[in-house]
């Protein structure tokens, strides 16, 4: 997603790693046990109200509000939740229609209907937020209601990736009654219909969390009450579990703490469960500056580039390479830039440059964000700068910034290149292609590549079965390749560190790594 640091497809295993036994034990029905879980992440919401959020704020949505459909554990697509029904009316997928469950209320009582809904979708289009999720609804022509119970979506044209969107958490549901049609909601309150109700927050420390008794949906809550505490940094995190004053934690774990844990656990009485991870990290090129806009400096930095010494070295293969902007454990990825490429080889780059005519060291300036993809980014970048100078093809100078002033930089196109990180905001290819060509994408930079836009990505939207679209996903990431605009370097893992009195980490991920707080229990109220 535009903001965040993130068609059917097999989820890879969550794997415990733990060296405790009975990590993957798993209880049925919903507990009773009104002792909080007490789970700590570095990703604090940046807003409560869904129509203000593309970014990390989804986590906490997930849990207290509700959309017509989401992703069961262990699901590869979309299932209804807030609905008992949802599905493509006509051939094109270009109508879709859902049903509500009977008798949905809100946290606080009131009733959810289908004029909930359309409100729900019409204010996220009328307070059109910067940066807000509005940019996922550009397929949405129309929302209509008939009854308490039935909403229509009508495109503008056929969409078959449209009931991802519907899944994500910026789609939530809203109270009519709290949540102002034309301004975004800043009171620090949540009413939503999701399997928790928000029960106390404090900005930038924790939400606390307690079982809603109106909910209706999927969910079999594994426990009654979870507080989510709102850490710094990842050290200062994993200090509180060690301490036993949280008893998980989630997004944020540094490379050095995950290899901490890992040696560590069974003396430490800590399991760490390892999941596969959507996040990827990947250079981009402008097309304005006068180096990064030739191709051949592009390529052979592409053919210069180690990924597997970043993975090793930086971040101690908490992260793997990779060699196409879809990642792996997604339909249709490919691995275009070492097909192409192969290992890193500084002879066959310099050939690259020469018959470009490029003789003379290209200078290069590589800019990175320095507070939002973890500590380890400066890092990256100086490991990225000493490969390219070692070839003897680059002299480069890298520059960080905070992300604000990072993010409004890119923007108006003052970097030659820079780094970026991506979680999806659903689990298809598309959204690892789409946001990224066009003349307005998520980069800043116009990207025109009319045979993505035009023919690649309107040809698979039209294909409900995803499965069916390899063939177009495949062409596009090879264009991709073959323009080298974007050059990807690593895709994450993701790591649920836990108490060993903490079961369910291996099921509380989705496929776009949300934590899912209700599969998470406690081994003593088994």
């Amino acid at each position: 997603m535009f903001n965040r640091i993130q068609g059917p497809r097999q989820l890879a295993a969550i794997t415990c790693i733990s060296l405790l036994a009975g990590c993957g034990l798993m209880s049925s029905g919903e507990s009773d046990d009104t002792e909080p879980i007490v789970v700590g992440t570095t990703s604090a919401p940046s807003t409560l109200d869904p129509a203000a959020s593309w970014d990390g704020s989804w986590e906490l949505f997930r849990n207290v509000y509700q959309t017509l459909v989401a992703f069961p554990s262990g699901a590869s697509e979309p299932k209804p939740d807030a609905a008992e029904r949802c599905e493509f009316t006509d051939p094109s997928n270009s109508v879709y229609h859902c049903k509500l469950r009977e008798g949905m209320q809100f946290s606080n009582g009131d009733k959810l209907d289908a004029a909930a809904v359309k409100y729900s979708f019409d204010r996220i289009r009328r307070i059109n937020v910067k940066g807000g999720p509005e940019g996922l609804l550009g397929s949405l022509k129309t929302v209509e209601v008939k009854g308490d119970r039935d909403v229509t979506f009508t495109l503008n044209k056929p969409d078959a990736t449209f009931p991802f969107v519907l899944a994500t958490p910026a789609m939530s549901i809203v109270d009519p009654a709290e949540y102002p049609a034309d301004a975004v909601r800043d009171d620090g309150k949540i009413a939503g219909s999701g399997p928790y109700a928000l029960d106390a927050y404090t900005d930038g420390d924790k939400a606390e969390l307690v079982k809603n008794d109106h909910y209706d949906g999927f969910a079999e809550r594994k426990n009654s009450a979870v507080t989510i505490r709102y850490f710094k940094d990842s050290a200062s995190m994993v200090g509180a579990l060690r301490a036993k004053k949280i008893d998980a934690t989630y997004r944020g774990l540094a490379a050095s703490d995950v290899v901490g844990l890992q040696g560590k656990q069974a003396k430490d009485g800590i399991q760490l469960v390892e999941g596969a991870g959507m996040e990827i990290s990947y250079l981009v090129f402008n097309p304005k500056d006068p180096w990064a806009r030739k191709s051949a400096v592009r390529k052979a930095v592409a053919q210069v580039v180690d990924r597997g010494a970043i993975a090793h070295k930086i971040y101690q293969d908490t992260v793997e390479p990779l060699y196409s902007m879809v990642p792996r454990g997604l339909t249709g990825h490919t691995t275009g830039f070492f097909d192409d490429f192969g290992d890193p080889n500084a002879a066959k780059a310099k050939d690259i440059l020469t018959r470009a005519g490029i003789t003379d060291r290209v200078p290069l300036t590589l800019w990175y964000t320095t507070d939002r993809y973890g500590s380890a980014t400066g890092a990256e970048f100086t490991e990225l700068k000493r490969q390219l100078d070692a070839s003897g093809l680059f002299d480069v100078t890298i520059k960080g910034r905070p992300w604000k002033t990072f993010e409004a930089g890119y923007r108006k196109g003052e970097y030659p290149a820079f780094g970026r990180g991506w979680f999806p905001d659903f689990p298809d290819a598309d959204n690892f292609i789409a946001p990224f060509v066009g003349e307005q994408n998520a980069l800043g930079t116009p990207y025109a590549s009319k045979e993505i836009t035009d023919d690649l990505l309107p040809q698979s939207r039209r294909e409900s079965d995803r499965a069916a679209v390899v063939g177009q996903f495949k062409r596009a990431q090879q264009i991709l390749v073959d323009d080298a605009r974007l050059l990807p370097l690593w895709q994450g893992k993701q790591y649920i560190a836990a108490s060993e009195e903490i079961s369910g980490g291996e099921r509380a991920l989705d496929p776009s790594t949300i934590m899912m707080m209700w599969e998470l229990q406690r081994k003593t109220s088994w």
